[in-house]
């Protein structure tokens, strides 16, 4: 072999050439390059100004870091149970074949939505029942409205994801990170593990139209003043109705644009 042959930039450049032309037309590649350590910034900033100026914040409730892990995986996994079930029928190359079965499209959206409730049971459940022997924390002590916080949670979580899949199915696989990247962009605004208030006010509306932070104000509401914030979880289930029938028609509107364009066999990147 000569020694040009033994290394290429020519082949190495190739190779390079491809990734950046797939980068280039796929925005949510690009978008998820920068999006990861832009959110790890937010949020954790917004986390150590809390603390430094509540020193004491959890001292007060020693186990709501983990009550507030434990509820925003409702939501995170509640999102992937639906937008993963419908990408597993797109890694199966099974679109087509569904959607000339009988099955509707708005039963597709209830079969989703179902099967996000199973998997999210299966994947929270284990982890609430085993952080009480391991640290003495029992997310179930937050009563009653814990049955509320969770429903809200899942429901929006299945909105998320239901208008994660949209967008698959629009733009094809290339915009399959959204699965996992859309629904962290809303944990700085959902107040998982500080108060709104925190916030600057800029931020404030925004935040308050998101189901996920009444939630977690409710679940502060319970483990700092031992308040049952029943309308906290009615605001936040009639936002769920409202984003609930926005992703519904979104994902319907989006099923009759990849029929009329042919993307339901064509499902690259």
């Amino acid at each position: 072999m000569h020694g040009r042959d033994l290394f290429s930039f020519r082949r190495v450049g190739a190779f390079l050439l491809r990734h950046l032309y797939v980068l280039k037309r796929s925005w949510p590649r690009l978008l998820e390059l920068a999006y990861w350590p832009f959110v790890q910034m937010i949020l954790w900033g917004f986390i150590t100004t809390f603390l430094v100026q509540n020193s004491n914040w959890v001292a007060q409730a020693s186990g709501v870091l983990i009550s507030a892990v434990l509820l925003w995986d409702v939501l995170f996994r509640a999102n992937l149970g639906v937008s993963v079930t419908f990408l597993e029928e797109m890694w199966a190359r099974n679109l087509g074949q569904l959607f000339v079965s009988p099955l509707r499209a708005y039963e597709l959206v209830a079969a989703l939505w179902l099967m996000s409730c199973i998997r999210t049971v299966i994947s929270v459940l284990p982890a609430a029942f085993l952080a009480v022997p391991l640290f003495g924390v029992s997310v179930f002590a937050l009563g009653p409205v814990l049955a509320a916080l969770f429903a809200n949670l899942l429901l929006f979580g299945c909105s998320v994801g239901l208008a994660i899949a949209a967008l698959v199915l629009r733009f094809g696989l290339g915009a399959e990170s959204l699965a996992w990247v859309a629904v962290f962009a809303l944990a700085p605004l959902s107040g998982v593990y500080y108060p709104v208030s925190v916030l600057p006010d800029w931020l404030m509306p925004i935040a308050l139209a998101l189901p996920s932070v009444h939630v977690f104000e409710g679940m502060r509401a319970v483990l700092f003043e031992n308040a049952q914030r029943w309308d906290l979880a009615g605001l936040a289930f009639a936002l769920n109705l409202v984003y609930g029938l926005a992703s519904t028609l979104f994902f319907l509107r989006m099923v009759r644009v990849a029929r009329m364009r042919g993307l339901l066999l064509q499902q690259g990147e």
